[in-house]
């Protein structure tokens, strides 16, 4: 498997990111290939959309307010979270943790990194339709298959350092279910589901960084994906099946 960053110019609100990508790509020599991968920053991809905020025009409410001194938070940006999330759970000071989109996120997915000073970036409204819209450009401008993973970076319970999270995508299984293949010693897999699309983000992260290296996207050749011609939902999990959410639901567990 290769992985090729793809460096281009700051990304502004308005840009098609699709043209942006195709221009890089012919400065540094690159061509598409039959099932290649395309790996998004979500930031890049939600500022081109245009959801970048200045902080400035947040008028924060009373709840908001209470929230920020709770969590040491700028009430702007916590009106923010508020709005973008679909409920907070807790936080440590600094960061809230929200559902959003239905995943657990810090701060409802909002950006200060990568935006201008006293600005905000928000997630992309709908992930899965960006992918889907920016492939279907690519695959119209290279006339070959390939898809699109927009991904963001997440940490993992009680473990330092983030690992990359697939937040939409299309033209490849996000999720693998691989129960009922053999493991080395011939017993199958009862619960194994492969996360194809978090795992591409994450090793893409390592070539994006998450400070000034202008690397928004990440070209993945020979990735050991299935490749199909459509975009289908990550799943998602309800709580009580959730090993994270299922041990604190539990009453007296200490």
């Amino acid at each position: 498997m290769q992985l090729i960053g793809i460096k281009t110019p700051l990304i502004v609100p308005g840009d098609d990111i699709a043209a942006v990508l195709c221009d890089a790509m012919k400065t540094a020599g690159i061509t598409l290939q039959v099932n290649d991968i395309f790996v998004l920053a979500e930031s890049a991809v939600a500022t081109a959309e245009g959801r970048i905020v200045n902080l400035d025009d947040v008028k924060p409410s009373k709840k908001a307010i209470e929230l920020s001194k709770v969590y040491q938070n700028d009430p702007r940006k916590m009106e923010l979270i508020i709005r973008e999330s679909d409920e907070i759970l807790g936080g440590i000071p600094g960061v809230v943790v929200t559902i959003t989109k239905g995943v657990l996120s810090p701060s409802a997915g909002i950006d200060n990194s990568n935006a201008p000073e006293g600005y905000v970036v928000l997630l992309p409204a709908d992930p899965r339709e960006s992918a889907i819209e920016i492939r279907k450009k690519l695959m119209e401008k290279y006339d070959c298959n390939i898809a699109v993973i927009v991904g963001d970076s997440r940490t993992q319970p009680l473990r330092l350092g983030c690992v990359g999270i697939a937040l939409g995508c299309a033209g490849i299984t996000p999720v693998e279910d691989i129960r009922g293949r053999k493991d080395l010693f011939g017993k199958p897999l009862l619960i194994t589901r492969r996360a194809t699309a978090d795992n591409l983000v994450s090793a893409a992260q390592v070539i994006m960084g998450e400070a000034d290296e202008s690397t928004p996207a990440v070209l993945i050749r020979d990735a050991p994906a299935v490749f199909i011609d459509r975009s289908e939902d990550i799943p998602q999990i309800p709580r009580k099946e959730c090993l994270y959410f299922a041990c604190f639901d539990k009453p007296g567990m200490s």
